[in-house]
């Protein structure tokens, strides 16, 4: 008989999911490096979540199901517990008579059958499903840890002064609690940064009030308001931070920064940490850098394709200036990672310089710019240009010095890629000649500028179809031949998307290549809006036109493009 592999093997490729040479591929891949054959096909984009579980479906004869569109009985929390199902990742769907059906990732996994059907007397029949619905449906049907320790934390005496609190101290440096009671508060912080994982959150904030706390989690570029702990327990939450990020849990008086890894359902993540003293107590801001999360391929990113073209074509010249703009969170260092990783080879020398080093690049050697210390972008450029690099990425041009040296740097036969904080990819220009740069040197180095913004995509779980008004359809050209609205979609909201109706995010770009028009408009000082009218009849998209293309295409929807692109017009 056929091992399970084998047997998803000839199921995808009778369904004909996949071609036989990408398939040997990702086989030779997996030998090599290890990890998980789903995991290497699914992130390649070679084969959908859904195709999968189908062809493991029709490879195992077991059928699948959608835990996104159900609705579990809670009274079954009772049957298994939220330890037994998160071992062994799975959740009850129904009980009928002595036969219980669970849905499960791994079906076949007789151990966890069987410590299910001792933990409850009854028959167990399979039903399957894939490990992130299964992770979502415990932390939506059991909660996410979280509520269940606040009710654990919750004092039930006054704050004791015992100075063998275990480093939990108030904001007046005195013991919060005795060590009996410490243990829920490191449980409500652990299952606060999970918390912050599964929601594939960038960003967790713990905030005190005048009267109460507040936890927020900043999910697709938008804050969402999460269960904080009560106000007289909050010290305690911010000490416990200062000890996992290895800080002065004495010192409340001035900010603090640090950093700590957590695992997170097998995976370590990483949190970089801000604590800033404030009236009421210490503000804690957790970046969320979660490598699993980020995928560093220009091609999925979302750039329209002539972009894309564009984009390429200047990351593989020898020397030369790239710009990417835009608000801070739009996306600006991922797409310059992107571009790095799409160039790195074992010819090239590549070094970065960043304040902070975001996310470790194999093979590329990063430096960590510290201002405090003295190493500035500036200083650090200098040094990198003795280490004989052929491409250099600095995080981001604040000042004249850097822009300088940046210059210089493209015109010594580099390639140089940096960001720089500006509302347009025109507006990128004006910026630099404001900052003294002589436009002959502008117009010698600078070859295209990506201005750009983040859309979040329309969840695919509870998309709905609807269509515009027949007036407002045609102001923003959203209809058809005919002059009739188009079909566009919109997320209901669904357990899956935590009911906002959008899960991931997209770019939208404009990419502005410094033709010979636009150097001359340049060279005589033209205002930023001439110059992006000539960048437009060159072929340029705005970010509002790309932003209406993704409606179109149901990616995402009008209130996001009106959001992210809110001052421009589009004009011709």
């Amino acid at each position: 008989m056929a091992s399970l592999k084998q047997r998803i093997i000839d199921a995808l490729l009778s369904r004909k999911l996949i071609e036989k040479e990408k398939l040997d591929e990702i086989l030779a891949i997996q030998q090599a490096k290890g990890g998980s054959f789903q995991k290497i096909l699914t992130e390649r984009g070679l084969v959908k979540e859904a195709d999968f579980l189908a062809a493991v479906s029709a490879g195992l004869g077991i059928p699948p199901i959608n835990l996104g569109r159900m609705r579990l009985d809670p009274s079954l929390k009772k049957l298994i517990s939220r330890e037994l199902a998160s071992q062994y990742q799975m959740v009850p769907v129904s009980c009928i008579g002595q036969t219980l059906t669970v849905a499960m990732a791994d079906p076949l996994n007789v151990f966890a059958l069987d410590a299910i059907g001792t933990a409850t007397g009854l028959s167990i029949n399979t039903l399957l499903t894939t490990s992130r619905e299964v992770q979502e449906a415990i932390d939506q049907y059991y909660g996410m840890g979280v509520e269940e320790t606040l009710r654990e934390m919750a004092p039930k005496k006054e704050p004791t002064r015992d100075t063998g609190a275990d480093g939990l101290v108030d904001d007046d440096g005195e013991a919060l609690f005795k060590p009996m009671d410490v243990a829920p508060v490191v449980t409500y912080t652990n299952a606060l940064v999970t918390k912050a994982v599964r929601m594939h959150a960038s960003d967790l904030l713990i905030e005190p009030l005048a009267q109460t706390s507040r936890v927020r989690f900043r999910v697709d570029g938008l804050l969402k308001e999460g269960q904080a702990p009560p106000k007289q327990l909050h010290s305690a939450v911010v000490s416990r931070i200062k000890i996992m990020s290895e800080l002065d849990i004495a010192e409340n008086r001035l900010p603090q920064d640090g950093h700590f890894n957590f695992r997170v359902d097998g995976r370590l993540v990483d949190f970089r940490v801000s604590i800033l003293p404030t009236n009421y107590g210490g503000n804690v801001c957790l970046r969320v850098l979660d490598k699993g999360e980020i995928k560093l391929n220009i091609d999925t990113l979302g750039f329209a394709a002539r972009d894309l073209e564009q984009l390429k074509e200047c990351a593989k010249r020898p020397h030369g200036m790239l710009l990417s703009t835009g608000p801070t969170g739009s996306g600006k260092t991922t797409t310059l990672y992107s571009l790095l990783k799409m160039v790195d080879s074992p010819t090239r020398n590549i070094v970065t310089v960043e304040d902070p080093v975001e996310f470790e690049l194999e093979g590329i050697n990063q430096v960590n710019a510290k201002a405090e210390i003295g190493l500035t972008f500036a200083k650090a450029l200098r040094s990198i240009l003795r280490q004989d690099p052929d491409i250099i990425m600095i995080g981001e041009i604040r000042d004249t010095e850097t822009a300088d040296m940046a210059v210089k740097s493209a015109l010594t036969g580099h390639l140089v890629l940096s960001t720089l904080h500006t509302n347009s990819a025109a507006g990128s220009v004006v910026r630099l000649t404001n900052m003294g740069i002589e436009p002959f040197l502008i117009n010698s180095c600078l070859m295209v500028v990506v201005g750009q913004r983040l859309v979040r995509k329309v969840c695919p779980k509870c998309r709905e179809p609807y269509r515009l008004a027949k007036g407002v359809a045609a102001k923003l050209g959203l209809v058809d031949e005919q002059g009739e609205p188009l079909e566009l979609v919109r997320g209901k909201g669904c357990r899956t998307c935590f009911q906002s109706g959008y899960t991931g995010r997209e770019v939208i770009a404009e990419t502005m290549v410094l033709t010979q028009e636009v150097r001359e408009l340049v060279l005589q000082k033209a205002p930023e809006r001439e110059v992006e009218t000539m960048a437009r009849r060159q072929g340029m998209t705005t970010l509002r036109e790309h932003g209406i293309a993704k409606v179109k295409a149901h990616v995402t929807t009008l209130d996001e493009i009106f959001r992210t692109t809110v001052g421009e017009v589009v004009g011709t």
